[in-house]
C-alpha cells in the first residue's frame, strides 16, 4: 500500500512538472533525485526511466530553471532543491510570465473593453461563467443587481461584490434560499436584498446579473450526463442589446411590483 502511494505520487509529480514546462526526462530526473537526495547520472538512470547520457541534458535543463545544483567531478553529482524551493521557483516564474502576458494582451485591447457589442454571447462551465460575472462586477461604477442560487456564490464573487460596495456602487442582491441571502448579507452588509423571482429547488436557474444597466448575464444549470449539472450562460453588453432589454424589464417588473 505504501509503495502504491509512492508510485502514484511519483507519477503525479512527473505529470505536474511536465505541465509546468519541464521535458519528460527533466521531470523524471528531478523526481528521481528528490527520492535519492543526491546522485550521479548512473544513480538516476537506475531509479528512473532515463538513459544515463540523457540525464546530463536533463540536469542542464533543471539547472537553468534553478532546480538543481551540480558538483563538478568525475562523475558529476547532482543535488535537487527542496520541494519548498521548487514551489517558490515555479510560483515566481509563472507569476512573472502571467504579468508579462497580461501586459502584452493589454496592448491589443481597445480603450473600452465593453463597448457596445452586437448579439448575445455564450460561455460554458462554472469557472468560465464565474470569471465573467466577476469581471462584470469589478467593472461596475454605478449599480450591480445580482440574483443567484445556492452553491454558485463563491468567495471570489463575494470579494468582488464587497469591493464594489466599497467603491459606493449600489448593490442589490437576492438568493434563491434564506441561507444564500444570509451569507450575502454577512459578507456584503451594505447590500440591499430583494425577493428572488426564482425558486432554486424547482428551476434550473443559475445566475441573473445586471451591471450599470449596460451589461447582463443569465445562466442555467443543465444536466450533462455522468458529469452532473453544468452551468451555461449567455451575456450581452450595450443599452440596446436584446438580452439587456429583457433583463432590465425583468428587474423593473420585480422592483415596481
Amino acid at each position: 500500500m505504501v509503495e502504491d502511494s509512492r508510485d502514484h505520487a511519483r507519477v503525479t509529480a512527473i505529470e505536474q512538472l511536465r505541465a509546468l514546462g519541464l521535458s519528460t526526462y527533466a521531470a523524471r530526473t528531478f523526481v528521481a533525485l528528490v527520492s535519492l537526495g543526491e546522485g550521479t547520472a548512473q544513480d538516476v538512470s537506475h531509479v528512473a526511466d532515463v538513459p544515463r547520457t540523457r540525464v546530463y541534458d536533463a540536469a542542464d535543463e533543471l539547472s537553468a530553471r534553478g532546480l538543481l545544483d551540480v558538483r563538478k567531478g568525475s562523475p558529476k553529482r547532482f543535488w535537487p532543491v527542496s520541494s519548498e524551493t521548487a514551489e517558490r521557483t515555479f510560483r515566481q516564474e509563472y507569476s512573472q510570465r502571467v504579468d508579462e502576458l497580461v501586459d502584452a494582451l493589454e496592448m491589443f485591447e481597445p480603450d473600452s473593453t465593453f463597448e457596445e457589442q452586437r448579439g448575445v454571447w455564450t460561455v460554458t462551465g462554472r469557472p468560465a461563467v464565474e470569471n465573467r460575472a466577476i469581471e462584470f462586477i469589478e467593472e461596475a461604477t454605478e449599480s450591480v443587481t445580482y440574483m443567484t442560487t445556492s452553491g454558485l456564490l463563491g468567495s471570489r464573487e463575494l470579494d468582488a461584490l464587497r469591493d464594489a460596495a466599497d467603491r459606493t456602487v449600489d448593490i442589490r442582491l437576492a438568493g434563491a434560499s434564506d441561507a444564500v441571502e444570509t451569507n450575502i448579507l454577512g459578507e456584503v452588509p451594505n447590500a440591499t436584498t430583494f425577493e428572488s423571482i426564482w425558486d432554486g429547488t424547482k428551476t434550473p436557474a443559475g445566475r441573473l446579473l445586471l451591471v450599470d444597466e449596460t451589461r447582463a448575464m443569465v445562466s442555467v444549470l443543465v444536466e450533462d450526463g455522468d458529469c452532473g449539472r453544468e452551468e451555461t450562460a449567455i451575456w450581452g453588453v450595450g443599452e440596446t442589446n436584446s438580452l439587456l432589454v429583457v433583463v432590465r424589464a425583468m428587474f423593473t417588473w420585480q422592483f415596481d411590483d
